[in-house]
């Protein structure tokens, strides 16, 4: 190890030789001052002592930046860190590692800045693409119309013209962290005041939203552990759902099927009379397309919510209305290529000039198990018509009832209420004949 006095050309003329992993050269002036350098051509001044017994050597720093001066005054310093007792590495360690604990510092209140500027909207959107795909077209429908803005273009709105917003919108610009229970309370207050049904739906979709939430990766640390839409405070701000108890009467048949078979749009007439001669769900058969029909063994199958499908009679008088329709496009009650938008704003003109008050489109299938009541039908043949869940072990895994089993029943039932209404109709005659032409069935 070379020891001379550093001067500027000593320090930038010395080299490691190409055959040795690095080199020294030592300064006389300091004591343990050293300038190291390697084949790679990268110098450093160093530092080298004894420190409890061993040789310690710590970095000083590069030439270019370190003025010969400079580099004895630092080595001077760790020589006096030695002679105090301390490891002249531990200064430079203690930086380095204050330096990381600064950046993780940084980088953890960059992370809670960014969690607490996230909005539900952006929760909400990746919400909407994750659990679509387990969902059904209403429930998600649903979602998008309770979150909906205000404004916008859309038909069906009662004549407004455009929509009103949903009752999740005003959540949806919050940052989710907000989503408190004091929050979604207040809330609950101000929704269930003036539009409690759909408040009370939007509160059972927030509280799926947030249990999502809080097992989800991006967004657990966000929000509590403990779902803050699971309050009782907001149960009881949205009140309870009332029994829905409307119904045809047998005495009201006559004028409700005058009225409505008096609609001017034929789809709208046999959607409504299909309704109630069949206890279907309204968005069930409003999904109901031409494949869906077998003229052959007169059977419907229907998309059914609980089971995915049924099948069920095609009793005559609703082969006769089906078989009555246009036939274009795919539905079969379609306007286009769609099927219809809920008729309850004709529903509800057909019923005033009937005189039948507050009867709904779910009153219909309402009106199809209680009419039932009078020919004292089997009611677990009337359940799997409206496709209900079976409610006894014997009904669920021992009864099999084969469709024209159903049928029987189900003819019996419809005869009733015509019979009823009024309504003349002769059974034995063939209805119009439904030809397939593509994916269509016409006339």
């Amino acid at each position: 190890m070379a020891k001379v006095q550093f001067t500027a050309g000593r320090v930038r003329d010395f080299v490691c030789p190409p055959d040795k992993k690095q080199a020294f050269l030592w300064d006389t002036a300091v004591p343990g001052l050293g300038l190291r350098s390697t084949p790679a051509g990268k110098p450093a001044y160093i530092f080298q002592g004894r420190h409890a017994g061993k040789t310690v050597r710590a970095t000083i720093g590069n030439p270019s930046a370190w003025t010969i001066e400079q580099a004895r005054t630092k080595a001077r310093e760790l020589q006096r860190l030695i002679d105090e007792g301390t490891d002249p590495r531990t200064p430079k360690r203690e930086a380095i590692a204050a330096a990381l604990v600064q950046a993780e510092t940084h980088v953890a209140q960059a992370a809670q800045a960014a969690r607490d500027a996230l909005r539900m909207d952006e929760a909400w959107a990746a919400y909407i693409v994750d659990r679509t795909p387990h969902w059904g077209e209403r429930h998600a429908r649903d979602h998008a119309v309770l979150a909906r803005a205000s404004g916008e273009p859309f038909s069906g709105t009662r004549g407004r013209g455009v929509t009103v917003a949903g009752p999740l919108f005003p959540l949806l610009a919050l940052p989710l962290k907000d989503l408190d229970t004091a929050t979604i309370e207040a809330w609950a207050q101000r929704e269930g005041q003036h539009r409690p049904t759909s408040a009370r739906l939007a509160w059972r979709l927030l509280r799926a939203f947030l249990s999502w939430c809080a097992e989800h990766p991006d967004f657990k640390a966000i929000v509590p552990a403990q779902n803050p839409a699971k309050s009782r405070r907001a149960r009881e701000a949205l009140g309870k759902a009332g029994v829905k108890s409307d119904a045809l009467l047998r005495e009201q048949l006559p004028v409700w099927f005058a009225a409505v078979r008096a609609i001017g749009n034929a789809g709208i007439s046999a959607y409504l009379q299909t309704l109630l001669l069949t206890g279907a769900r309204p968005g069930e058969l409003l999904g109901l397309r031409w494949e869906d029909l077998n003229v052959q063994w007169r059977g419907l199958t229907i998309r059914d919510k609980v089971e995915g499908e049924r099948v069920i009679p095609l009793t005559p008088y609703v082969h006769h209305l089906l078989a009555g329709l246009p036939g274009r496009g795919r539905y079969v009650f379609s306007n286009t290529d769609k099927p219809l938008s809920y008729p309850q704003r004709q529903h509800g003109k057909a019923c005033a000039v009937a005189g039948v008050q507050g009867l709904t489109l779910h009153g219909l299938r309402r009106s199809f198990k209680s009419l039932s009541e009078w020919l004292e039908l089997p009611v677990g043949v009337i359940a799997q018509i409206q496709g209900h869940k079976p409610s006894a072990t014997a009904e669920k895994h021992y009864t099999v009832r084969p469709l024209d089993l159903l049928r029987l029943h189900h003819e019996k039932f419809e005869a009733w209420i015509l019979e009823q209404a009024g309504v003349t109709f002769d059974a034995a005659k063939e209805p119009g004949k439904l030809r397939a032409v593509g994916n269509v069935a016409c006339q």
